[in-house]
């Protein structure tokens, strides 16, 4: 079959590689109907993390099931299937607390799964799925094209931004100002505004994604970044800031904005991957009483009340992709999100 293989900084690479086979009973084999690229992604394609040697890659995919292994209880051949990015047994004490993503046996797409045998990663026309049972969810029926972007969204985006909005304590009657304008982001705003927030402020500087925050449910739009940022956030909250703060980049400067925003006593939610240095000035939290909470987000928790929502059209996230590419040109849908020319890239195998 085909895949995607980083070989390197800005080398994407679609290569021939084996067919995945069900391997252990508690296998599932799907066709991946739908991938994407992540601003995840972006941190080894842009040289940020390295690449020692050539690697499977992605982590975000929707699909049908096609062979399971003789354990395999809750799909099915030709079932429709959500795949959060990360992999799970789904019984295990952290997966009943809802903290999927640290599992006991967790395993991750591109790397090899508990008993060291090789995943495929999300980015090509087949994966083997193990751990089917704790980790698929089966959809209502099979989504339409219109209906398909929104349904790929909760293998990731969608569930982080929920999980910001979580994170941070977001809720009726909230105010709330977001940053970061890529697609987590943008659907933090979506999330903020589901869970009753009254107000919500998108930090954007790209007047696309300004509009689309906008028909997400942002209230306001505020372009300026660092001191500046922060004081205009606060201006619009009569000089004392949101009660929520959601940081969706992962870097230095968009923690340090996010510390500049939020009220006294209120919370951070971060989501962002770390990249480039992220630090909590312990003191400055002690003194303001602000509260820090978040990181990887358990999306597998999440995919069964964000999928009613998308299934009902009470939430429209798929519309972050702006861009649509066949894996034959995943390189270029890499090249559009790396110069920021898309959003976010949907890949058609």
């Amino acid at each position: 079959m085909r895949a995607t293989l980083l070989h390197g900084p800005g080398d994407v690479r679609v290569e021939q590689v084996p067919d995945p086979q069900v391997r252990r009973a508690h296998d599932a084999v799907v066709r991946v109907v739908a991938t994407c690229v992540c601003g995840s992604d972006l941190w080894p394609y842009r040289g940020a993390r390295p690449v020692p040697e050539p690697r499977r890659i992605g982590h975000e995919l929707v699909g049908v099931v096609e062979e399971v292994g003789a354990d395999v209880r809750t799909v099915r051949p030709g079932d429709f299937v959500v795949a959060p990015f990360s992999l799970c047994d789904g019984t295990c004490v952290h997966c009943r607390n809802g903290v999927h993503t640290s599992c006991e046996n967790v395993a991750w797409w591109g790397s090899p799964d508990q008993d060291g045998e090789p995943v495929d990663a999300a980015q090509g026309e087949y994966v083997r799925v193990p751990m089917a049972d704790g980790t698929l969810v089966v959809t209502p029926e099979h989504p339409d094209e219109a209906l398909l972007p929104h349904v790929l969204t909760l293998t990731d985006v969608m569930g982080t931004g929920h999980h910001a909005a979580r994170s941070a304590g977001v809720g009726p009657g909230s105010t709330v100002a977001v940053v970061g304008d890529g697609a987590v982001g943008l659907c933090a705003v979506i999330a903020a505004r589901r869970l009753g927030a009254e107000r919500v402020v998108a930090m954007s500087r790209h007047a696309a994604r300004q509009e689309l925050a906008r028909g997400f449910g942002a209230t306001d739009v505020v372009a300026e970044r660092g001191d500046e940022g922060a004081a205009h956030v606060r201006d619009l909250f009569d000089g004392v800031g949101p009660d929520a703060v959601l940081e969706c980049v992962g870097t230095k400067e968009s923690m340090a904005q996010a510390l500049a925003t939020v009220r006294p006593g209120g919370r951070i939610g971060f989501v962002g991957v770390p990249a480039g240095g992220p630090e909590l000035p312990v003191r400055q939290l002690f003194d303001t009483n602000v509260t820090v909470g978040g990181g990887i987000a358990p999306v597998r928790g999440y995919i069964p009340e964000l999928m009613a929502d998308v299934w009902s059209g009470a939430i429209r996230p798929g519309l972050v992709f702006d861009g649509t590419f066949a894996l034959d040109d995943i390189a270029d849908a890499y090249a559009a999100m790396d110069a920021r020319t898309v959003t976010k890239a949907l890949v058609r195998p």
